[in-house]
């Protein structure tokens, strides 16, 4: 292992680009870092160790004790909650309560209406004069609207979300009271009632904090993963021809885009070490921070042949993005679904779409936590 530690986050590009320590980092499996916040932690670099440390019980998500590393010197209360335990078996038995409603027939079910919005949404992009924000005009709008018709909550009410995670807070728990009173045929009507024979309900507060990390991660994850994956294929015009000749590429497309995208998965992967382990050969201590660096294992070699190169007709793509073993993101299928419906109308109705701005002026916000563009200047 390397004799001090490197600073991390690595220096992000401005372009569709990835950082340029992602090259050589998988030559150790175990590398030591520098966090925002000064404490130090371990990064996993290469696949297999990844998936495994994904689901070793001793790689814990509950970083609620003394002395547990920290990302930055900020916290935010929902997704570090003292309340919620995010490790089994209490996280197993939420995460089951949760599938019984969140299931992927739901999910399909919504494509017809994904689809209407996306529709909807490029027919009054093109009444604009360009050059457009394709991050404020489409791909926020779609992905808001989306999880909010999934939740239930009423359109008047969708642009109260906007970078306000109080106001978010609060106003779900109004939502949830109103649907316990008057349930419909949405998401948080369908948790309100489910049960498990063995471990009963969600309780109050479980349900309350899970509707709030649906909100607010299923809408602005989703438009990041949309506009960075529109660069790629904006900067890679032999790729974006051939999906506009075989739009039955787009699946393909989707998986390979998300693989290739820097948008900083990782950022938020922060585990602490309960116990000794091994990766690699390697010793992380007990009480350690560990991160395994999903963007290093989906440019692994040994997995993904020739990984830099953006291959939309990649098969057999098995990437980290959306993570893996119990924590697994269980808004996967919806994020997938979105992506396929974005791009499919965006080729269809938008068919000379460009980046309006080089690459290297493209602007990404300035947190560790949210590497996603600030905005998306295209035209046609």
């Amino acid at each position: 292992m390397q004799s001090s530690p490197l600073r991390f986050p690595f220096a992000w590009p401005r372009a569709a680009e990835p950082p340029v320590e992602l090259a050589t980092l998988r030559e150790e499996p175990v590398v030591r870092v520098t966090l925002p916040s000064g404490d130090e932690a371990f990064l996993v670099t290469r696949y297999e160790d990844i998936r495994r440390v994904l689901s070793d019980p001793r790689v814990s998500r509950n970083r609620d004790r003394p002395g547990a590393p920290r990302m930055t010197e900020q916290k935010t209360k929902v997704f570090q909650n003292p309340r919620i335990d995010r490790d089994p078996p209490e996280h197993t038995r939420m995460r089951r309560l949760m599938a019984k409603a969140f299931t992927a027939t739901r999910v399909e079910a919504l494509r017809p209406h994904v689809r209407q919005v996306a529709e909807e949404l490029v027919t009054d992009l093109l009444k604009q004069s360009p050059p457009v924000d394709l991050h404020e005009a489409f791909a926020v709008p779609l992905t808001l609207q989306v999880i909010c018709g999934l939740l239930g909550v009423p359109p008047q009410d969708q642009a109260r979300f906007r970078g306000s995670l109080g106001g978010a807070w609060q106003y779900m728990g109004e939502l949830i009271e109103g649907k316990r009173r008057d349930p419909g045929d949405d998401l948080i009507s369908a948790l309100i009632g489910v049960r498990d024979e063995d471990d009963g309900r969600l309780s109050a507060h479980e349900l309350h904090v899970w509707c709030v990390i649906l909100l607010l991660a299923g809408f602005e994850t989703t438009a990041t993963q949309l506009g960075s994956g529109t660069v790629l294929l904006l900067t890679h015009p032999d790729q974006l021809e051939r999906l506009r000749e075989d739009p039955g590429l787009i699946p393909d497309a989707v998986e390979e885009l998300l693989r290739c995208q820097i948008a900083g998965h990782s950022l938020s992967m922060l585990r602490y070490v309960t116990d000794d382990i091994e990766v690699g050969g390697v010793t992380i201590p007990r009480g350690s921070g560990l991160i395994p660096i999903l963007e290093s294992a989906n440019l692994d070699e040994s997995v993904f042949p020739d990984p830099m190169r953006l291959d939309i007709t990649r098969k057999n793509n098995q990437h980290l993005v959306f993570s893996a073993g119990p924590h697994f993101c269980m808004g996967a299928a919806l994020a997938r679904l979105e992506l396929q419906v974005a791009l499919e109308a965006l080729i269809r109705e938008v068919p000379t779409l460009r980046l309006a701005v080089p690459p290297s002026a493209l602007r990404h916000h300035d947190s560790p936590l949210d590497l996603g563009l600030r905005e998306l200047p295209v035209a046609w």
